[in-house]
Formats: structure tokens, C-alpha cells, sequence
């Protein structure tokens, strides 16, 4: 990594983010860890929440990361209402999926980053100091 890992952190304390996700306990983990590192952060369940939740704040949310698998309404479908709505949002997938059509079809609406699970802060972390974001 070339930057430090606290220069690393505080990049993300600079950007807003959006966590999609429907295993609880999955997203009570990464809530507890942002919180400790001062990361502002927004959360919803599935894809139906998360757009609401985008729509209620898109002005300031800067990355989504979504899992592609969730109830109601899955990834992929929010990932397309959300590219069509908002084209140059940042989208990460968040996923134990490696399957190539889930990827082609992300790559289809502009989504060519992904972190497999189970979900690693460091690489995570990693993959947002590579993006060039405020």
C-alpha cells in the first residue's frame, strides 16, 4: 500500500458510504469497525432500502457497496436503478459470488469492483484509496 494505513483511514473519513447488506450480523461488524474509525457511513438491508436510503441522501453519498444476494430486491437490480438515477455513483459489489455473470452483469452498468466475502477492511480499504474520490 503506498500510503500509510492512518493516511489510508483518514481518506475514508473524507468520504460518505452506503452499506447494503442483509446479513445482520455481517453488517453489525462492519458498522461497529467504521464507527470506531470515525467513518461516516449510512446502512439498509437490502436493494428496495438502499434506494431509498441513496435517493434521501444522494447529494452526499459518495460509495455504495452492496452485496448482490438480499431479499426484496437483489444488487443487480439496485445497482441499474441506482446507475440510472445517479450515473457517476461509486459502486462497489460485496460478495461471496464469483460466478462471471453476476460480474459481467455488474460490468454492464458500470461496476467493476468487487471484495469478496467474507469482508476484509484492509482490502477494502485498499480499493477505496485506489479510487481517485474527492
Amino acid at each position: 500500500m503506498s500510503k500509510s494505513l492512518q493516511e489510508s483511514i483518514e481518506h475514508l473519513k473524507k468520504l460518505k458510504f452506503l452499506f447494503v447488506e442483509d446479513e445482520k450480523d455481517l453488517l453489525d461488524i462492519i458498522s461497529e469497525t467504521l464507527q470506531k474509525l470515525g467513518v461516516d457511513f449510512l446502512t439498509a438491508k437490502n436493494g428496495e432500502e438502499g434506494l431509498a436510503v441513496l435517493k434521501e441522501h444522494a447529494n452526499e453519498i459518495d460509495i455504495i457497496v452492496t452485496d448482490i444476494s438480499m431479499p426484496i430486491m437483489n444488487g443487480l437490480e439496485m445497482i441499474k436503478e441506482a446507475k440510472s438515477l445517479y450515473p457517476d455513483i461509486e459502486i462497489i459489489i460485496m460478495t461471496a459470488h464469483t460466478e462471471s455473470k453476476y460480474m459481467t452483469e455488474a460490468s454492464n452498468y458500470g461496476v467493476t469492483e468487487y471484495l469478496l466475502k467474507p469482508f476484509d477492511f484492509i482490502k477494502f480499504i485498499e480499493l477505496i484509496n485506489q479510487k481517485k474520490l474527492k
